[in-house]
């Protein structure tokens, strides 16, 4: 399976997952400061910045399947691990399973929605990658400008305009190049109910963060996180959106190592 990856600083292994749209890129800002304490490997997913689709069918499973065997081929079975969004709901797919993971740090996990959530959250999607698709030509002028930083990533950050250009950049170009986003985004549309770890099956620690201010995965789907995953610690990240690590770069870069330590 060829997956692009980059890794930074040494020590104990931590993976991140980046979310729906996104690539390695998405964790720029709290990278350095992982990698001062931790050997980080940062994937794209299959189909995804520098990676290549799939063969066959999209899902949820086939994406955590991949990932499984990419952990294997790498030697990083066991590893701790923290991911966003859909990278956070494909991790708690590999804990669910057992002896795959490591402890898991699960930001904004998708997947908890209920009736009208699931179809709101798969226009605004859609929305998003057909706006990124259609302004590349603006795109760096617009990444460039508080206003228009507000405008492009309100629905994922309370702070948008303080984010890097650069990195917004890289996150829109990284939307509208990601070949399997629309695949992804109708399998998470069809995806059953998610099944959730019977209580006492997990064997290694697992905190679900979650945004306050979540536009995305809304804040009262933490209760039903909560209640698919016991044993597992609910943290609440005060004034952020859908990305902490954007957001509260400082208090993710904190609950990941700590998270994680031995």
């Amino acid at each position: 399976m060829l997956i692009n990856y980059v890794r930074r600083g040494q020590g104990k292994s931590l993976l991140l997952v980046h979310g729906l749209g996104s690539s390695w890129r998405s964790w720029q800002g709290i990278m350095e400061p992982l990698a001062a304490q931790r050997s980080v490997t940062a994937i794209d997913l299959p189909g995804f910045g520098k990676s290549p689709p799939l063969d066959g069918e999209v899902s949820l499973q086939t994406m955590a399947d991949a990932l499984a065997q990419f952990l294997r081929e790498h030697e990083l079975i066991g590893t701790d691990a923290a991911g966003s969004s859909v990278g956070a709901q494909l991790l708690l797919e590999l804990a669910r399973r057992g002896g795959v993971l490591g402890s898991v740090v699960s930001l904004g996990p998708g997947g908890f929605w209920l009736g009208w959530e699931r179809f709101v959250f798969a226009a605004s999607a859609w929305f998003a990658h057909r706006l990124a698709r259609s302004l590349q030509f603006a795109m760096p002028t617009l990444s460039a400008h508080d206003w228009s930083r507000r405008l492009l990533l309100a629905r994922f950050s309370v702070q948008p305009a303080a984010l890097p250009p650069s990195m917004v950049l890289e996150e829109m170009r990284s939307y509208a190049s990601a070949c399997s986003y629309g695949a992804m985004l109708r399998a998470l549309l069809r995806e059953p109910a998610l099944q959730g770890a019977a209580a006492g099956s997990l064997t290694s620690p697992l905190v679900i963060g979650w945004g306050r201010l979540d536009r995305v995965c809304l804040p009262r789907q933490a209760a039903r996180a909560m209640q698919l995953y016991p044993g597992a610690r609910l943290h609440w990240f005060e004034r952020c959106g859908h990305f902490p690590h954007w957001d509260a770069p400082e208090e993710t870069t904190r609950l990941i190592l700590e998270a994680t330590a031995d």
